[in-house]
């Protein structure tokens, strides 16, 4: 018996038509989704960072995927969990148990945010 997939939210570079959408063209999309709005995406140059926000969050703009455990291993790897990205829950209207890549920093200074990537 298969594992179950887990629903993932991707924000940028892993999104239809960006570079690395490679990694999840064989999961099965499950179409656009917003977070609930305490979360903010910060450009951090060549990919962006999801961050919690509670006090000026916005709502950001994704897409779902139900991912295998085996590509979820991979995308941990591929996105430097746990150094540079944690994989936590984040909070998708309409839905619940959805994981995401947080980044896992210090905002730098001056860095642009918003509610989507690229900005």
């Amino acid at each position: 018996m298969g594992s179950i997939p887990a629903v993932l939210f991707v924000y940028g570079t892993l999104k239809r038509g960006a570079r690395n959408h490679r990694l999840l063209a064989d999961q099965v999309f499950l179409g656009a989704a917003t977070t609930a709005a305490r979360y903010r995406v910060v450009d951090l140059g060549p990919y962006p960072g999801l961050v919690r926000d509670a006090a000026g969050g916005v709502a950001v703009h994704g897409e779902l995927y139900a991912v295998s455990g085996c590509c979820l291993a991979e995308l941990d790897d591929f996105e430097g969990v746990p150094e540079l990205f944690t994989r936590e829950l984040v909070e998708v209207d309409g839905r619940s148990g959805v994981w995401a890549y947080f980044w896992n920093g210090p905002v730098p200074d001056g860095a642009q945010t918003g509610d989507r990537w690229p900005l």
